[in-house]
């Protein structure tokens, strides 16, 4: 009976062991939360600052920008900025605004988020604070 047990406890820690490295190496779940958060606050400053400059045709750069900043932070920020900037498109689209427009700003949010350069998407004349 006490083999057993050594044996089960044995499976169990060598499991347990094995379930860490794996979590640790490909997930890093405990930074998630934060990174979520603070990709938030990176969409927010990125919608903050497009409405301050109020710069025409801006929109997108703001997008790519916004995108690209919370998907610098991980995947919890990579993942914050696709749910934002899904539920802002699916309200607009609610609310009127045309699918081609809709479409243009995922195609800025995706660059942001793959890594693209957001200044690709810039308007001549913005002001350098952005």
């Amino acid at each position: 009976m006490n083999n057993f047990k050594t044996s089960v406890t044995m499976k169990l820690l060598l499991a347990g062991i094995v379930l860490i490295l794996i979590v640790e190496t490909n997930a890093q779940w405990y930074n998630f939360p934060r990174e979520a958060f603070q990709g938030a606050g990176d969409m927010w400053r990125g919608y903050s600052d497009m409405r301050e400059a109020n710069w025409k045709d801006s929109d997108k750069y703001f997008h790519a920008r916004g995108n690209s900043d919370a998907a610098s932070r991980g995947a919890g920020g990579r993942w914050a900025a696709e749910v934002i900037s899904n539920a802002r498109e699916w309200v607009q689209e609610r609310t009127g605004h045309g699918a081609e427009d809709s479409a243009a700003d995922q195609k800025a949010n995706e660059h942001g988020r793959s890594g693209g350069d957001p200044n690709d998407y810039r308007p001549p004349g913005l002001p350098g604070k952005y």
